[in-house]
């Protein structure tokens, strides 16, 4: 198995994007989260080979559009994703992908639309796998009290995407 890899800078630091021979994007991740994002591809994949291949889907014009807020409701459209996660984050990165930009729910809110209303911690941790940040917007997912609670790039991060949404 080839998995293509594209480093790059954006301006929340440098991010890391992984796509499938085919061009599916399996994985975005800020780079200084490695030791995550390999064990996330690992867990999946079990072993690939790495390839270098720059700007898969134009990844790179997607994220300026998004950051400089000039077509950011759209920049995502058409883009091809290959998750592979279990059934139930499926189900919960379906519903994440649903949270419209510039809006958040609430962990326990994310449990009810994915039809687990007591399953908080799992739906919790199926966000915390979740392979593609910022595509599948797992930022948009807050405390109930309204805090950021954990976010894998870390909640600066979080809260820099939130304010960019008009979200906070």
């Amino acid at each position: 198995m080839k998995l293509c890899f594209d480093t790059f800078a954006s301006p929340l630091g440098d991010m890391t994007v992984a796509a499938m021979e085919s061009g599916a994007i399996c994985l975005l991740d800020f780079h200084d989260c490695r030791d995550r994002s390999e064990a996330l591809l690992k867990r999946r994949f079990e072993s690939f080979d790495r390839v270098e291949r720059e700007n898969p889907q134009d990844i790179r014009g997607r994220l300026a559009n998004y950051f400089t807020d000039g077509t950011a409701r759209t920049a995502f459209d058409g883009l091809r994703l290959d998750t592979d996660g279990t059934p139930f984050q499926n189900a919960v990165w379906k519903v994440l992908g649903e949270i419209p930009y510039g809006e958040t729910i609430s962990y326990s809110e994310l449990a009810r639309r994915v039809s687990s209303p007591r399953a908080v911690r799992a739906v919790g941790s199926a966000n915390g796998q979740n392979p593609i940040s910022i595509v599948i917007p797992c930022h948009r997912v807050i405390a109930k009290n309204g805090t950021l609670a954990g976010y894998a790039g870390g909640t600066v991060r979080k809260q820099k995407l939130l304010a960019l949404e008009g979200a906070l």
